[in-house]
């Protein structure tokens, strides 16, 4: 009968703890909803339903294309998987935005050297897919390079700040030699496009750490030796190259893209109507965009791009009178990695960039390349929150450096 009130008495602890827990997890979501930007998390919500639609119109297409004589898809097919990996991503991009902004940085320097040991195993372990070996096998099936995308951008930032502790650390040299190492391995698989993408981020960041105009233009330099060297190197390199410049024929994959997102005019011939998508490979992934303008019309593809814009433009002005310079940094990489990658895909499919099989962030179908998107949203979400409530009391980094400025 005396291990009764012990029972109580632990079972009322428990309870207790329960309720405490349950209390900080409602106070932490308020400050969590308080502190994110809402309207960079609107314009993601809206893009990810526009690329939810998007999917859908390219779904039968890419299904009757994949069919073969033993094994009919559903049309639906990549529909339905589309919204497994949104719900996914959106729990990633969740948990990433409810980061401090300490984790947030520990997390990318973490993620980034996982994806690199992966990226060194890809070539030996990995799986070919379209003539590429981008993928490797763990029990599931994900690409590192994508994953790898968050990391890049903010162990970049990090080693970019050592400068304010010993402005005599090598850390272009320490920047530039990670962003060699990725265009090694990203070119061992091939994959060029992925290189050019890392390289702008790469690019972006070290123009906004004030690197001197004599360095940038060595490395300018540097990167077109580079980029001649993948064409003399790269069969495929070479290819896409010459059959972006030499215009291409009736049958490639760029020109039938173009031919799809022109057919609609400008609003579209309707969902599901659109016929020239059934010719077009890779439909809902690399040229989910030209599906949009068939279906959809010219008109929805221009709302897209004024949505990356806007996205570009609210984390620019987020970052505006930013005072902490790994804030600035990380935030603008992961902006211009999400944006960069965008309009690639869009160019590519206007036939003003050459094909890179690279997909359109948010919108198109994708397992590894949906969550790691979300999970670079959700770290920009976390990077770029702020108290309502304070006021900043120092000026801001790019204040300060036009300051700096007119004093020269």
């Amino acid at each position: 009968m005396s291990s009764q009130p012990i029972y109580v008495s632990k079972r009322k602890a428990s309870q207790q703890r329960n309720r405490d827990w349950r209390k900080v997890w409602r106070e932490e979501l308020k400050i969590w909803w308080r502190e994110i930007d809402k309207v960079l998390l609107g314009l993601v919500g809206i893009l990810m339903v526009l690329g939810t639609a998007a999917v859908a119109a390219a779904s039968p297409a890419s299904a009757d294309r994949l069919s073969t004589a033993e094994v009919t898809l559903d049309e639906f097919l990549f529909l339905k998987q589309h919204i497994v990996w949104q719900v996914l991503g959106l729990g990633a991009m969740f948990f990433g935005s409810l980061l401090r902004i300490d984790d947030a940085r520990r997390l990318g320097i973490l993620l980034a050297g996982a994806m690199l040991f992966f990226l060194v195993l890809v070539p030996i372990f990995g799986t070919e897919k379209n003539g590429s070996v981008r993928w490797i096998d763990i029990g599931f099936s994900f690409q590192p390079s994508e994953f790898l995308k968050p990391g890049f951008a903010i162990l970049l930032a990090w080693v970019l700040t050592w400068r304010l502790r010993d402005p005599n650390m090598p850390v272009l040299a320490v920047v530039s030699g990670i962003m060699g190492l990725v265009a090694a391995l990203l070119m061992l698989q091939p994959n060029l496009g992925a290189t050019l993408l890392f390289g702008g981020v790469w690019f972006v960041l070290i123009l906004l750490s004030g690197v001197s105009v004599q360095r940038i233009s060595a490395l300018v330099g540097a990167g077109v030796v580079g980029l001649t060297a993948a064409y003399f190197l790269y069969d495929n390199a070479r290819h896409r190259i010459d059959d972006f410049l030499g215009g291409g024929t009736a049958f490639d994959q760029v020109d039938l893209a173009e031919r799809t997102l022109l057919a609609g005019g400008w609003t579209g011939s309707g969902l599901w109507l659109g016929i020239r998508k059934m010719n077009l490979p890779e439909a809902h992934t690399d040229y989910i965009f030209s599906v949009i303008g068939e279906e959809f019309g010219l008109l929805m593809c221009a709302v897209i791009v004024l949505l990356y814009l806007a996205i570009l433009l609210r984390v620019l002005l987020r970052l505006f009178d930013e005072d902490n310079l790994f804030v600035l940094l990380a935030g603008a990489g992961l902006a211009a990695q999400v944006g960069g990658q965008a309009f690639i895909n869009i160019l590519v499919n206007l036939q003003l960039f050459p094909s890179k099989g690279m997909t359109l962030p948010l919108v198109s179908y994708g397992g590894s390349s949906t969550i790691a998107v979300c999970l670079t949203i959700g770290l920009l979400l976390a990077i770029t929150r702020r108290n309502p409530y304070l006021q900043r009391e120092t000026p801001g980094l790019i204040d300060m450096l036009g300051k700096k400025e007119d004093e020269r």
